[in-house]
């Protein structure tokens, strides 16, 4: 029996035996790996080592500083295109095209004012009246006269109608009733031209009269003016007859008012001044404000506009070299690049490139006047 339990132990033993042989035989082949890989790191770092001391060594050679502390510092701006507009800077003023200053159609003595500033009165109304009192006598005493031949006239007219009487005696009563008659009407010409009557629809702005003040023709009585169509006028040098149309658009500046509207031209003469070599452009204005006539007012006219969108930079960081070449400088992996460029129009500070500049392309919008071409540049936050 004992026999029996002793062969299965010394199975277990030999297994055991040859289990622990091989775990030495990976560990030994592990450590010589180690050891190799170990060498040849070594090896590899003394090599980076010696490329780097030849690295220093040219560099002293060649008097080179690390770049980073040499660089400048700049500011950089990402281009990127836009509608360029350019504008014309005119002085206007603001007008009415019903703007009237009434005076009297003949002299005499003011008897009635009938409106004061600011009333609104309608074509036709009578504003003022002068002293009309020998006109008024004069009146009534050709009507009675009127009266008379009027009477004749019509009995001789029914006389000649019965073929009774002569014809010589109906004409002369035609006749003074015809000549009565246009003597009365002289003499109501006469009245009316004793009262200013408003031409226009409007508004009062102005009472320059005073009751028993003597006028005459010419004398500025009233003023009224119709604020439901003041606009803009302004001349336009005739250098740009040729660029701004009928619905181009402008900005209207106010200096008086701080106030500013974008609108459009409504009107452009054809006509050139040959005096001041100018041609005229009107904008209609908002009537839902207090604009004042004569008022001065600033038009910023839209007079082109690039087709496309255009790469725009700041006129400020153009400039010329020794060839009179315009350039800027943009920023390309830490370093100025020096950059030809063609304009265009020139608006606002800004100026339109044709040429030499792509969109996301970094300008260097602060520092460009101390760097040159090649600089190692840092970008300030």
């Amino acid at each position: 029996m004992k026999k029996i339990f002793l062969i299965p132990g010394l199975a277990l033993l030999l297994v055991a035996c040859n289990s622990g042989t091989d775990k030495q035989k990976k560990l030994e082949k592990f450590t010589k790996q180690e050891a190799e890989l170990k060498s040849k790191l070594d090896a590899l770092g003394a090599e980076w080592k010696s490329v780097k001391d030849s690295i220093v060594a040219l560099k002293a050679e060649l008097g080179e500083k690390d770049s980073s502390a040499n660089a400048v510092a700049v500011s950089v701006a990402v281009l990127k295109p836009e509608v360029f507009r350019n504008y014309i800077d005119v002085q206007g003023r603001v007008d009415a095209d019903e703007n009237v200053a009434i005076s009297t159609e003949m002299p005499g003595t003011i008897t009635r004012i009938n409106v004061k500033v600011g009333d609104n009165v309608n074509k036709g109304d009578v504003l003022a009246e002068t002293d009309a009192r020998t006109i008024q006598q004069s009146i009534a005493d050709l009507q009675t006269n009127y009266d008379l031949v009027t009477q004749i006239f019509d009995k001789q007219k029914n006389l000649w109608d019965q073929k009774i009487g002569t014809e010589v005696q109906f004409l002369q009563a035609k006749t003074n009733k015809e000549s009565m008659e246009k003597k009365m009407a002289m003499l109501q010409q006469q009245l009316s031209m004793s009262k200013i009557i408003s031409p226009i629809s409007g508004t009062v702005d102005a009472v320059d009269i005073k009751l028993g003040q003597m006028v005459a023709p010419g004398m500025p009585a009233i003023r009224v003016i119709n604020f439901s169509n003041l606009k803009v006028k302004a001349d336009v040098a005739e250098t740009y007859a040729s660029k701004i149309k009928k619905g181009s658009e402008v900005i209207v500046f106010f200096p008086d008012m701080d106030d500013t509207l974008k609108t459009k031209v409504n009107f452009v003469s054809r006509a050139i001044n040959p005096a001041s070599r100018t041609f005229l452009v009107e904008v209609l204005l908002d009537n839902k404000k207090e604009y004042h006539p004569n008022m001065v007012a600033r038009l910023n006219v839209n007079d082109y506009q690039s087709a496309q969108p255009a790469i725009t930079v700041p006129v400020r960081t153009i400039q010329k070299d020794e060839n009179n070449a315009s350039f800027v400088f943009v920023a390309e992996n830490g370093i100025a690049k020096k950059r030809i460029v063609t304009l265009g129009k020139e608006y606002s500070g800004k100026a339109e490139i044709k040429s030499g500049l792509n969109e996301n392309d970094l300008l260097v919008t602060l520092g460009y006047d101390v760097i040159n071409d090649g600089d190692p540049i840092v970008y300030k936050q």
